[in-house]
């Protein structure tokens, strides 16, 4: 079974790309929905989150208040930074889980955050970036989710830059235009790397 990560910064359309190869019937594995699962109530991870952060990260039901832990981290990096070393661990071992159990040809991983080493921890065959450019990335951000031009910038300041994302992994998909040119261009590259589509 071949494994495909789909990499990309925040606005750069990975839901937009897992979600046509889902339609296509793909499996994907999000390491977002991970990372909810793995912060559940109760679970280790929620604790070691309350332990470290305080009851503040979580809201009336004792969910882990994801808008208000984005709002500290992304604007704090050693509080980022204390939250990816409490985190990360766990959603590593939660997705090798999900990975063991997937079946069909190919299965697709989506992982906003990722690493070089994600490659051989995860035994990844291809890394896809999906790339647009910070003006753009910026624009829907404001546009779409409701971020103040503030909050995205934060947003993506924080992360890592497309030039460094391109470095470690072994596709680019551009996706500054529509999402049919977006679907052409997977269409492409999934014909390239011998895998069935549409």
């Amino acid at each position: 079974m071949k494994r495909i990560v789909i990499a990309g910064g925040i606005g750069a359309g990975k839901s937009a790309a897992t979600g046509y190869l889902a339609g296509l019937g793909y499996e994907i594995i999000d390491a977002d929905d991970v990372a909810r699962a793995v912060t559940e109530p109760g679970e280790p991870t929620w604790q070691a989150l309350r332990d470290a952060f305080g009851d503040a990260v979580l809201d009336d039901d004792k969910h882990l208040d994801r808008g208000f832990v984005a709002d500290v981290v992304f604007h704090d990096q050693s509080a980022l930074r204390r939250l990816n070393l409490i985190t990360h661990g766990h959603i590593g071992v939660e997705m090798r889980n999900r990975l063991d159990a997937a079946t069909g040809e190919c299965v697709f991983l989506a992982v906003p955050l990722f690493r070089a080493e994600h490659r051989s921890d995860l035994s990844i065959d291809e890394v896809w970036a999906i790339q647009v450019s910070p003006e753009v990335a910026q624009e829907r951000l404001v546009k779409y989710r409701g971020f103040t031009l503030e909050d995205a910038r934060a947003r993506l300041a924080s992360q890592m830059s497309n030039e460094e994302r391109e470095d470690i992994v072994d596709v680019v998909i551009w996706n500054d235009g529509t999402l049919d040119e977006l679907f052409a261009k997977i269409n492409a590259q999934l014909e390239r790397s011998g895998l069935p589509y549409g």
